[in-house]
């Protein structure tokens, strides 16, 4: 089995990464969004959109 990151042969420590520093940059991937998994509700959009514009900051 190789690493998902760099290809290299895993390490059963760190399993299914080889390294730390890989499992390092897959967890940054998912934490920044990186990884998604698309929905193919036409809702989930609308709420996010919608959770979106709740979150900027309107002008006074």
């Amino acid at each position: 089995m190789s690493c998902p990151i760099c290809g290299e042969d895993i390490v059963i420590q760190f399993r299914p990464f080889c390294s730390k520093r890989c499992a390092d940059i897959d967890l940054a991937k998912w934490l920044n969004g990186s990884y998604a998994v698309p929905s193919q509700r036409e809702e989930d959009e609308e709420i996010s959109i919608s959770d979106a514009e709740d979150t900027v900051p309107r002008p006074h």
